[in-house]
């Protein structure tokens, strides 16, 4: 990556407290996506950091880099209540199985009811980028499920009229809603 590239960089993730917490989150995971695949790697884009201090990709395993990598770039896509497609829309499962067999080779349930019984349940406080969270959204348990990206983020398919995209866990509707995580990665 040519110097002035990385200096802009640089320049961006410094104002990035600046921005709305989402296009900050963004902002970030890009450009350290971009890092990460640079000819110069982390270690040599951040050589005041100390070597303990790992880098969000550094932190997680391959399949849950690969997951979250994936994850975002199906940004955007429209929303449809049962959809399985790229096309016609996905549903909150249906994007979630999709991004998890494409990125980690994993074959998830259809429903996010079924998807709720998978791997191991873990604490919010044990949450990893990669696990699965549930939110309680149509008056039943498990009614809904996205992905956890770290820092409170997730990635998820809301609802009719929208798209895939990152969303704050700490919003109150959420934090009211949130049923539990799994994680269905192996470390």
């Amino acid at each position: 990556m040519p110097l002035n590239s990385l200096q802009n960089m640089r320049f961006h993730l410094n104002c990035a407290p600046m921005l709305k917490p989402i296009k900050a989150f963004l902002l970030s995971t890009c450009a350290m996506g971009a890092l990460l695949f640079s000819p110069l790697g982390i270690a040599d884009a951040f050589p005041s950091r100390q070597t303990e201090d790992k880098s969000f990709f550094e932190r997680y395993s391959n399949a849950a880099q690969d997951v979250i990598l994936k994850g975002l770039e199906l940004v955007g896509i429209n929303y449809r209540m049962g959809g399985t497609d790229l096309e016609s829309g996905l549903d909150c499962s249906s994007y979630v199985q999709m991004v998890y067999r494409e990125a980690a080779g994993l074959v998830l349930p259809r429903t996010a009811k079924e998807q709720s019984q998978l791997g191991e349940e873990i604490d919010k406080s044990e949450l990893k980028p990669g696990d699965l969270v549930f939110f309680n959204t149509m008056r039943r348990t498990f009614s809904h499920v996205g992905i956890y990206l770290g820092d409170n983020y997730f990635l998820h398919a809301p609802r009719a009229g929208s798209a895939v995209r990152v969303e704050s866990m700490q919003t109150s509707y959420w934090v009211q809603r949130y049923n539990g995580a799994r994680r269905v990665i192996n470390e």
